[in-house]
């Protein structure tokens, strides 16, 4: 089963935290282990195809755009392959833009890739649900 690694992805950290000082005004949060959770649980959804239980931790806005866990499901083995099948994923700044709250998320896929992507989560009854995620590009690491 997979599970939030501790391990150092130091090359992806440091492209992360230069990534961010090119992004918008934003303001760091500290981390917050109930979206991390929220995330994290999904993941574990998604890796054993359980896509009733993963559809559970989205918004009501995204399971009113996709209907079915099947929909969604779907969605993500075609749209988002490294968050349905990852290698390796560790968690990045949390930061309110807008007023809204960004996880951003560091995967690897299964052949080495890294990802980034920022997850937009809300407080829905008083739990986090995950309601948007988006690929950032990937920084211009060049000197």
């Amino acid at each position: 089963m997979w599970q939030a690694v501790k391990t150092a992805l130091g090359a992806v950290l440091l492209a992360g935290f230069l990534w961010t000082g090119a992004v918008q005004a934003q303001d760091v949060l500290s981390p917050n282990k109930g979206i991390e959770g929220t995330i994290t649980n999904q993941i574990d959804a998604f890796l054993v195809d359980d896509f009733d239980r993963a559809f559970t931790f989205a918004s009501p806005n995204i399971q009113g755009l996709f209907g079915t866990p099947e929909n969604f499901g779907a969605m993500v083995r075609k749209g988002y392959p490294m968050v349905w099948r990852p290698e390796d994923v560790q968690f990045g700044d949390l930061r309110e833009i807008a007023g809204g709250l960004w996880q951003m998320v560091f995967v690897r896929d299964g052949n080495g890739k890294i990802h980034v992507l920022d997850y937009q989560m809300v407080r829905v009854d008083g739990v986090w649900k995950i309601s948007g995620v988006q690929l950032l590009p990937e920084p211009d690491l060049s000197v």
